[in-house]
């Protein structure tokens, strides 16, 4: 189990408790917030794509090259840009938080 925090577009904050192998984005879904995650996390889009906090980046696995790829397609991108199909929930993300991009 994992609490994760989404910064919603307009400053609010969604917290939720997560359950371990479920993708962040899974758990995004699952709990309302406003992504659209069109390839279902098939890793085909970049629909799913949040900034992580930079607190937390340097703590998860680093991308792989596809997920590298398809960041290049997401508007709003920064250093510390994941698509959140492809981080899975444990323990060792408990307080991971991410913000929805502006766009």
């Amino acid at each position: 189990m994992a609490k994760i925090t989404f910064v919603n577009r307009d400053g609010s904050e969604t917290v939720v408790d997560a359950r371990d192998g479920l993708s962040v984005m899974e758990v995004a879904i699952d709990n309302d917030v406003d992504i659209e995650a069109a390839c279902e996390g098939s890793l085909a889009c970049a629909t799913c794509h949040m900034v992580v906090d930079s607190d937390w980046y340097d703590k998860l696995d680093p991308p792989s090259d596809e997920e590298e790829d398809m960041l290049d397609l997401a508007f709003g991108l920064t250093r510390t840009s994941r698509l959140t199909c492809q981080i899975r929930v444990s323990g060792a993300i408990d307080g991971l938080r991410v913000k929805l991009p502006d766009e």
